[in-house]
Order: structure tokens, then sequence, then C-alpha cells
């Protein structure tokens, strides 16, 4: 299934410390009818550094240091304004179980299950995220081959067998004590947590 631009919005903006001009693309036709978002900031390529973001309230709104999703999600601004590219914000929360039931799973997690063993023991996939629609976001762009800034193996997996060719490069590792535990169960889940890059 094609995706298409549903419009383009050029706005000013302030986005976690860099402010300039940015575009703010929707799209019509993506495969789960959610109302993602792509941002571009500064010039994109040949081949763009691309950003696919899952929404995170709690992090990228509410500061909340139990997660790094807030420092990358500032660490993608910064980068790829500079570089030239996309931020994909995808509106899939808690790792595609919603807002509720990842806070739910924060309870969960305080007794002591990881972020995966929290969503299965609430009856959901340990990661539900399915990136179709950021490849049709990425298709409907004009974008074939990429830089994807990402730790998440799966992340490139899922948009190459969509046809797109990618390059991953690795985020930096937002260490803290708030998150180490988080991130150690991110490293168990598969993701590549080596660089301090960034």
């Amino acid at each position: 299934m094609n995706a298409t631009i549903r419009t383009c919005i050029t706005l000013p903006v302030r986005l976690h410390g860099w402010s300039g001009v940015a575009d703010v693309v929707t799209f019509n036709g993506l495969a789960d009818g959610a109302e993602h978002l792509a941002i571009r900031l500064g010039t994109p390529g040949a081949v763009p550094l691309v950003r696919v973001h899952s929404e995170c309230l709690t992090g990228d709104v509410l500061g909340s240091e139990r997660c790094d999703c807030g420092p990358q999600l500032h660490e993608a601004v910064r980068r790829i304004s500079a570089a030239g590219g996309y931020l994909l914000y995808l509106r899939q929360e808690g790792r595609g179980i919603g807002l509720y039931a990842k806070l739910d799973a924060y309870a969960l997690q305080d007794d002591g299950l990881d972020t995966y063993e929290a969503n299965l023991a609430l009856g959901y996939a340990a990661d539900a995220r399915d990136y179709t629609a950021a490849a049709q976001m990425l298709t409907a762009l004009g974008v074939s081959r990429l830089s994807l800034l990402s730790n998440n193996p799966d992340k490139g997996s899922q948009l190459s067998a969509h046809g797109l060719s990618v390059e991953l490069v690795p985020t930096a590792v937002h260490l803290s004590p708030s998150n180490a535990r988080y991130l150690a169960a991110k490293a168990r889940g598969g993701h590549t947590l080596l660089s301090d890059a960034g």
C-alpha cells in the first residue's frame, strides 16, 4: 500500500535547544491509520539522516529520566538539523501498547519486571512496534536510501524489508542512574549500546 503526502507546513520551531525553520509533513494512506509526522530539518541530501522516533510523552514532554527517549530526541534534532534529514515522529507510545498501558507497565517495573517483561505480563507483545508506516512515509518523501540514527537493529531490518537501503548510525548512550535498568533491558532485547557518539 502506498502513502501520499497530505500537507507540508513550514513552521518556525524550537525543538530541544535547536531553533530554526522546519517542514512538518502529514500523510494519507498510512497502513496503521495513525497520525504520524515527518519533520524535515536542514537540507536533506541524497542519503538523509533519519531518526524514527516512537512517541514517549513521559520522556519527550515530561523529561522523565526513567528512559532515554528524551535525550535521544534531543540528540536527533541536533544531529539531523546539522546533517539534513528527517525526524519521523511515530504515534506508538510504550512500544506500541499506548500511554495508559505503558504507565501500568511502569508499575510492574517498580515491582521488578523489566520493560519487556512488564508488557508481556499485561498481555501485550514485548515490542509491538511495526515500522511499515515509517517506510511508507519515507517512500512518499522520495527517500530510498537513508542513514538511520538508531541503536535498534530491528528498525533497520523492518525498513530494509520494505525495500529501503538502510545504514545504521548509532546514537549516543544516554546512561544515568535512573535509566540503567531500562538500558540493560534494551541491550538484552537486541539494542546495540556501544557508542558514545553524538
